[in-house]
C-alpha cells in the first residue's frame, strides 16, 4: 500500500475544531504543499456520459470546495472530477458557528453550515481562469436564506456560471436553509426546474449547455420519490444526484455530538442513500444517468452504489478521516473490483443489482 502522509497528520488535525481544519486544508492545497498520489490511469474505468469523457467516476461531492478555490488541486488528488458549491447568487455567512461537528466513533459528520458562500461572483472570477483541458468542474447552485423566489437565484446560477461549468447541480436538498426541501414537492420543483433549464438555454445559446442535474434528499417517502422522477424525466433534466445529508439519526450513532441540528453524511449514511439510489434508478427506468452520493468510504461502497444504479459517484465526508488521497485509494480498489467481477467498464456494472 503506498505511503499515506494523513496518517500521520491524523493525530494533529482530530484535535482542531473540524472547520478550522477544513480552512487550513483548503489553505495547504491552494499553496501546492498537499503531496498528490499516483495517478491511477485505469481504461475500466473510463465513464463516457453527456459528451465528456470521465477518467474515473469517482468525483468530489460539493460541500468542500464551496468558493472554487482548489478545484484544480483536487483534480490532481486523483478525483475524476470536482463539484464546487454551494454557491450562491449574493454571499452570505450561514449559520452561527459551530456548526461542523465530526462523529468519528461513527465515522460520520454532521453539518449545518447553511449555505455559506463568497457569492456568483467570486466563484466565476475563479472559474473564469481554469484551464478546461485539466478535468471536468461542475457548480452546485444553492439559493440566499431570504431570497422569496427560490426558482430566481437558480435562474441567476445558470446565467452565471452557464458558460464556465461542465455541468450544473441544482440543490434544494440541503437541510439547513428553512424551507429549501420544500421545493423537491412536484409543482415548485417542476417549475423551478423549467425556469433554471430555459435560463440557461438561454445563456449558453452561442456554445454548449451543460448538463443541468437535481440533487435530492434521502429523506423522501414513496411518494415523493415517485413524483421525483416523473419531474426529472417531464422536466428533460440530465441526472439526479442521490442524496443529500439526512436529518435522520440512527440508533447506531455513538457520538455524543449526534445530537446536534443538521444534515448526517458518513458512513451511517451509505446503507439508506443506496437504497434510495437503487429506487431511483427503477422509477426512471435507467432513462436517466445518477450521481450517487453518501457514505462512500472505498472501493466497494463505489462499487455497490454503481451496481445500483449510478454512472458516477461522489465523496466527501470519508476524506476527514482518510486525507485527499482517498480518490487515488478509491480508483484503484474500484478497478480491480469491477476487473474482477468480469465487467469492461464501469456503465456495463450500473443497475446490475435492483433494491
Amino acid at each position: 500500500m503506498p505511503f499515506d502522509p494523513y496518517r500521520l497528520l491524523w493525530p494533529f488535525v482530530r484535535v482542531l475544531d473540524p472547520e478550522t481544519a477544513h480552512g487550513l486544508a483548503i489553505r495547504a492545497l491552494e499553496a501546492g504543499v498537499v503531496p498528490a498520489p499516483a495517478r491511477v490511469d485505469e481504461d475500466v474505468l473510463t465513464v463516457r456520459l453527456w459528451d465528456m469523457t470521465f477518467p474515473s467516476p469517482v468525483g468530489l461531492a460539493a460541500g468542500f470546495d464551496k468558493d472554487a478555490r482548489v478545484h484544480a488541486q483536487m483534480l490532481r488528488q486523483g478525483f475524476g472530477f470536482v463539484e464546487i458549491g454551494s454557491v450562491t447568487p449574493r454571499p452570505q455567512p450561514g449559520n452561527a458557528k459551530p456548526r461542523l461537528f465530526r462523529l468519528e466513533e461513527d465515522q460520520a459528520v454532521i453539518n449545518r453550515m447553511g449555505f455559506n458562500s463568497e457569492g456568483h461572483e467570486a466563484s466565476v472570477r475563479r472559474l473564469e481562469r481554469r484551464d478546461r483541458s485539466k478535468g471536468i468542474v461542475g457548480v452546485n447552485l444553492g439559493k440566499n436564506k431570504e431570497t422569496e423566489d427560490a426558482a430566481a437565484d437558480y435562474e441567476l446560477g445558470a446565467w452565471a456560471f452557464g458558460r464556465l461549468a461542465d455541468f450544473l447541480v441544482v440543490n434544494v436538498s440541503s437541510p439547513n436553509t428553512p424551507g429549501l426541501r420544500a421545493l423537491q414537492g412536484p409543482e415548485p420543483l417542476r417549475a423551478l426546474l423549467t425556469r433554471t433549464r430555459r435560463a440557461l438555454e438561454e445563456a449558453t445559446r452561442s456554445t454548449r449547455t451543460p448538463p443541468l442535474l437535481l440533487k435530492i434528499a434521502p429523506d423522501l417517502t414513496d411518494e415523493d420519490k415517485a413524483d421525483i422522477a416523473q419531474v426529472s424525466l417531464e422536466t428533460g433534466i440530465d441526472g439526479v444526484i442521490v442524496a443529500n445529508t439526512t436529518i435522520t439519526r440512527p440508533q447506531s450513532l455513538q457520538n455524543p455530538y449526534k445530537r446536534e441540528t443538521g444534515g448526517l453524511s458518513g458512513r451511517p449514511l451509505f446503507e439508506a442513500s443506496t437504497r434510495v439510489l437503487g429506487e431511483m434508478y427503477v422509477a426512471t427506468g435507467g432513462d436517466l444517468p445518477l450521481i450517487g452520493v453518501g457514505g462512500i468510504e472505498d472501493g466497494q461502497g463505489a462499487y455497490q452504489k454503481i451496481l445500483a444504479g449510478a454512472s458516477l459517484v461522489e465523496l466527501y465526508s470519508a476524506m476527514v478521516y482518510q486525507g485527499p488521497g482517498l480518490a487515488a485509494r478509491v480508483n484503484r480498489e474500484l478497478a480491480d473490483i469491477l476487473r474482477g467481477e468480469g465487467f469492461t467498464s464501469v456503465l456495463d456494472a450500473v443497475g446490475q443489482k435492483r433494491p
